[in-house]
């Protein structure tokens, strides 16, 4: 029993970013990564999103798949771990293909580091 909880475990935090991994390799030209901002609400209401994010609600996900480079590793936030726009995004993304993870700590972890963010 304690083998399948912690295979589930294993897959559960595979899911996962670390916001540091991201952030150091952002600084780089190369970096592989793309931040997805999937936040279903408008700019006057989000009022700042992590620094170099592009804001792509899950809401709208599926209709812009086109526009995203399948050699790139997307990384999806929303406004705090605890909710599903962003697990919703993961799927999206994963089961069409990408490679992709859910920033752990969300937006608000993000914050929380005083990490940069932006002014939209």
């Amino acid at each position: 029993m304690n083998n399948k909880k912690i295979e589930l475990l294993k897959t559960y935090l595979s899911l996962y970013i670390d916001h540091h991994q991201v952030l150091n390799s952002l600084e780089k030209p190369d970096s592989p990564y793309v931040i997805l901002d999937v936040r279903n609400a408008p700019a006057q209401v989000k009022q700042d999103q992590i620094k170099g994010a592009l804001a792509m609600p899950a809401k709208d996900l599926t209709e812009h798949l086109g526009e995203l480079d399948k050699n790139k590793q997307y990384v999806v936030y929303d406004w705090t771990g605890g909710t599903t726009l962003g697990k919703t995004a993961l799927l999206i993304l994963l089961s069409n293909g990408f490679e992709a993870y859910e920033l752990a700590g969300a937006l608000e972890g993000w914050k929380g580091m005083n990490l940069p963010i932006e002014k939209l």
